[in-house]
């Protein structure tokens, strides 16, 4: 017990820095991105491949993990906790999540960051429909509700299409970004209710270094689907060229494309510590949250338009969040009013939660914010 309580603090903290890393890495990664085709940039392979090409940061805190493995299991600590079954799933999963990096890095080279958005947030409505579909999940009344929510406020910007359209850019040029962004969206949604089949079909308990393994075979496959897009259209003979021909200058270009990989890859590791430390439910808020923080930071720094119908869509957005997040707070309070309550503090001991079993929400797990 009083272990479990001086763990708190520290679970708070590690809490605070994941839902920072979340919020910051997503919204800085929209307005890098769309940094990058606004002044010069044209390359969507690129843009795709910095989307996970940072994954090797994940090594880290695994190496750290398998230390502490070490040193309380000895020589008999395995070094990979994942099965061949989750290895397989998870580069499948891999191949999805390239597809949806190009698909979103398409859109953003189309579409104004508030715009992108907006349409990207009905990744929910489709996770909350494949969930049903794959993982039977139940469909509440608050989660339809939420689906409708969404889907009109997306459908507000669609018939509104051509208001905020780029300078240069033609309508069709905008509309087939618009409908690529909602691509991405559709397939975004459908890899949680995946990832929550990959792990029900294993057999093995969720723990985060599991997850933290499972992310990173996953980031290592869309890299690698990435990289041989790269190779196809001549992307790396062609930075160079780019780099001198950016508006911005050289350097900037550089600073640039490490700044987008590295808040891409931060936005992932908040994913899983919210996850781990709160709950998908708290991942979902989260994703409320970012929304008008990347609307009115786009608005700033893009000077980008927000006529009356971005204001409608957002307010039916977070609307759409708000009824979803309320429907699973009050599922989740019915769920503990049938559960026995047995007294004690259930608050998992951090030192040791890394790799002690450790049951995951992982069905509203989203690629947030993106």
């Amino acid at each position: 017990m009083e272990n479990n309580r001086s763990n708190i603090p520290l679970i708070k903290f590690f809490l605070f820095l994941s839902s920072f890393l979340l919020l910051a890495g997503g919204c800085v990664g929209s307005l890098i991105t769309r940094l990058y085709f606004i002044h010069g940039g044209s390359r969507i392979w690129l843009a795709s491949w910095l989307q996970t090409t940072a994954c090797p940061i994940i090594l880290i805190p695994l190496f750290i993990s398998y230390l502490k493995r070490r040193k309380s299991q000895g020589f008999n600590a395995k070094i990979i906790l994942m099965k061949p079954f989750l290895f397989i799933s998870a580069s499948i999963i891999g191949l999805i999540f390239g597809a949806i990096d190009y698909l979103y890095s398409y859109g953003s080279s189309k579409l104004p960051v508030s715009t992108g958005s907006l349409i990207f947030a009905c990744q929910l409505a489709f996770t909350a429909g494949f969930a049903f579909i794959l993982v039977k999940q139940k469909l509440t009344p608050y989660t339809i509700n939420s689906i409708v929510l969404l889907t009109v406020g997306a459908a507000v910007l669609a018939f509104n299409a051509s208001t905020d359209r780029p300078k240069g850019e033609s309508k069709k040029e905008y509309l087939i970004g618009f409908m690529i962004m909602g691509l991405a969206a559709v397939l975004n949604g459908l890899v949680t209710p995946l990832m929550e089949l990959a792990y029900k079909k294993s057999h093995q308990t969720l723990t985060y270094t599991l997850a933290m393994e499972f992310d990173f075979v996953m980031c290592l496959i869309a890299t690698a689907f990435s990289t041989v897009g790269m190779l196809v259209n001549n992307d790396f003979k062609a930075i160079g060229r780019e780099a001198r021909e950016y508006e911005l200058g050289q350097v900037i270009y550089y600073m640039v494309l490490v700044g987008d990989a590295i808040a891409w890859q931060c936005m992932l590791l908040g994913i899983n510590g919210v996850i781990f430390c709160a709950s998908s439910l708290f991942l979902g808020i989260l994703s409320a949250v970012s929304i008008p923080i990347t609307e009115v930071l786009a608005v700033i720094f893009f000077h980008e338009k927000f006529q009356a119908q971005k204001g409608v869509s957002l307010v039916l957005s977070i609307w759409g969040f708000v009824s979803y997040v309320y429907g699973e707070i009050n599922d989740h309070n019915n769920k503990l009013k049938r559960t026995p309550q047995v007294g004690t503090l259930q608050v998992a001991n951090f030192d040791k939660s890394l790799d002690e079993k450790h049951t995951l929400p992982i069905e509203k797990h989203m690629h947030a914010t993106q």
